[in-house]
């Protein structure tokens, strides 16, 4: 694991993935932009269809932006990783051009439909499961107890399987369903693909370090399934 962390550390001054840090970055950030245009937009809607005052629209607009920001920070991870879904391929290129040139020569290039679907299912289930499990996350809050340690026990098993799906997604049939692509991802291991998603997770939930976590991600995962492939 330590290893895998390292080997995708070094790789990172990649001209190959950096431009796909690049683009990733500059995409998530529109995306989350626009879901705060769509929000203050909608407030506005509604402050001119209620005929609110023009001081009370601006409070409004304001509170509006506010929320879309807290909503950005809480689905950031949902969507880098969805992102990373549809360029993930170029990153495990990379990886495998340096250190596995074999397993490259036998890989399949991921259409872009293939990476568009890995990515919304990616973001779906991070989305539904988190919403699911938001009156235990309540629950324990009030407690005081278990929130933060179910968090990263959900959202640390969620990111291994998204990650593990990136790389298995070009060593599998182009007609392999998604829900059982990540049967060669599970030859890895229990450990290794929990360790990941939990290395993810607390990367997401550092500033700074959460915009590498996708890339830093994707490249530890194409690591430990080539080695849990030869073990």
């Amino acid at each position: 694991m330590l290893g895998a962390l390292l080997l995708s550390l070094g790789q990172l001054g990649d001209r190959k993935i950096a431009g796909v840090f690049l683009k990733s970055f500059a995409v998530t950030l529109v995306l989350l932009a626009v879901f705060g245009a769509a929000l203050w937009y909608g407030a506005m809607q509604a402050v001119a269809a209620l005929g609110w005052s023009a001081d009370l629209g601006g409070l409004v607009g304001t509170v509006a932006l506010l929320i879309a920001f807290g909503l950005g920070w809480l689905l950031f991870r949902a969507v880098a990783v969805a992102v990373m879904g549809v360029f993930a391929d170029e990153v495990v290129i990379a990886v495998e051009r340096k250190h596995y040139p074999e397993a490259l020569a036998r890989a399949r290039d991921v259409s872009l439909a293939r990476g568009i679907a890995l990515g919304l299912r990616s973001a779906g289930r991070a989305i539904l499961v988190n919403l699911a499990l938001s009156p235990i996350y309540l629950m324990l809050l009030v407690t005081g107890v278990g929130t933060a340690l179910l968090f990263f026990l959900v959202n640390g098993w969620l990111l291994g399987n998204d990650f593990g799906e990136m790389v298995a997604a070009r060593h599998v049939d182009n007609q392999t369903p998604l829900f059982s692509m990540g049967r060669d991802w599970r030859k890895t291991g229990a450990v290794d693909r929990f360790a990941l998603g939990v290395a993810g997770t607390a990367l997401f939930m550092v500033p700074i370090l959460n915009l590498f976590a996708p890339i830093v991600g994707a490249a530890m995962a194409t690591h430990l399934f080539h080695k849990g492939r030869t073990a």
